[in-house]
């Protein structure tokens, strides 16, 4: 498989065909990286320094057949994981936690319960979503998760939109069943 000529020129140093190749792979790589820090400004933040680093190694790149955004991606992984490493990361207190800590009411005990009670459920719902087949923990990751459209979710899947909104309601139904039975059981 020969080299996409919009990749050739990009290494080139053609900014219309980088900013092609932005164009087309923003939305996944920023998406990617949403999924992972769950904060829209930081997001945003890391996507440009993600674009940023690719723009100066892309001459590096290595063609090898496989699709630039998966490159992209990788970049993106490491961003967010230098990030997390970060010194900056554990000194940050995003100023809208704060104000939410600030109308809290309650001593530390209180508080310490409630994150337990929503570490809880979020392990409960983890655990009934393992529990569904490959194909709809998929699409409820795609749609609830990652927060995709029925028509990206098709996409990704290579279905159409009729069988995504089939998957997600059964999907949901059998994560139904699954929470009234671990909830029986508990």
């Amino acid at each position: 498989m020969a080299e996409p000529e919009i990749l050739r020129l990009a290494r080139t140093g053609d900014s219309k065909a980088f900013a092609a190749l932005y164009n087309e792979h923003h939305e996944t790589v920023s998406r990617y990286i949403m999924f992972r820090v769950r904060d829209r400004h930081l997001a945003e933040d890391l996507t440009s320094e993600t674009f940023l680093r690719a723009l100066r190694r892309i001459s590096t790149f290595s063609w090898q057949g496989r699709d630039i955004g998966a490159w992209l991606v990788t970049i993106a992984r490491n961003i967010v994981a230098d990030y997390y490493k970060s010194s900056r990361f554990r000194l940050e207190w995003p100023t809208g936690e704060m104000r939410d800590m600030d109308q809290m009411v309650g001593d530390s005990a209180d508080v310490a319960l409630d994150t337990l009670a929503k570490s809880d459920v979020r392990e409960i719902v983890r655990t009934a979503v393992a529990r569904l087949n490959t194909r709809q923990a998929t699409v409820i990751r795609l749609r609830y998760l990652e927060e995709r459209s029925i028509t990206e979710t098709a996409a990704a899947l290579n279905t159409t939109t009729g069988a995504v909104k089939t998957m997600t309601l059964r999907a949901m139904q059998n994560l139904q069943h699954s929470l009234i039975d671990m909830r029986g059981v508990a």
